[in-house]
């Protein structure tokens, strides 16, 4: 009638066990479908810095704003889950600067302004992308990016940010320049 318990647990186990299991049944997606017709509740979240892996901090923040979508949710309202991340700022540029060993603005401008925005806008990405994978351990259900596009679309922005490139949209195919796309992916 009962599983057995283990006299150990592993949380990691039931961490991908949880996940496979939504994953498996659609959960969110069913979620969304039962409350499609239902009011609306939004909740407009801050998003953090995609700069660096998240730290215990922002998954204490994300597990709170997730308790509260899914607490409207089974009250019966239909939820906005549309994640974000903060994608300019002064965070970015340091680590940036960190990263090629620049001790001043004369640094930036000597390596080239426009090349370092594009340093900035893949770091952004590809921070994003781990960030993304991190929340979705988690469990914090949103409506996510893929990682591997984020990554793609980074990769892509380092070889060329005006070749055109074509990715599938909501409502079908969508083309534009690489720099465009990343612009719009969040």
């Amino acid at each position: 009638m009962f599983k057995p318990v283990p006299s150990q647990v592993d949380f990691i186990a039931q961490e991908h066990e949880v996940l496979r299991f939504w994953r498996d049944h659609d959960s969110f997606g069913q979620l969304r479908r039962l409350r499609a017709k239902a009011p609306r509740w939004s909740f407009i979240d801050g998003p953090i810095t995609a700069n660096n892996p998240m730290g215990v901090h922002h998954g204490w923040g994300r597990t709170y704003k997730d308790l509260f979508q899914r607490y409207q949710a089974m009250r019966g309202f239909q939820t906005r889950y549309q994640n974000g991340f903060d994608c300019q700022g002064l965070w970015v540029e340091v680590e940036v600067e960190r990263d090629k060993g620049f001790k001043t603005k004369r640094d930036i401008e000597a390596f080239g302004l426009a090349e370092f925005v594009i340093l900035c806008r893949q770091r952004v990405l590809n921070y994003a992308a781990v960030q993304t994978e991190q929340s979705m351990r988690l469990g914090y259900w949103m409506d996510w990016n893929d990682p591997a596009l984020l990554r793609l679309l980074s990769s892509l922005l380092g070889e060329d940010p005006s070749q055109t490139i074509t990715l599938e949209g909501p409502h079908g195919p969508v083309s534009a320049s690489v720099l465009l796309l990343c612009c719009v992916a969040f």
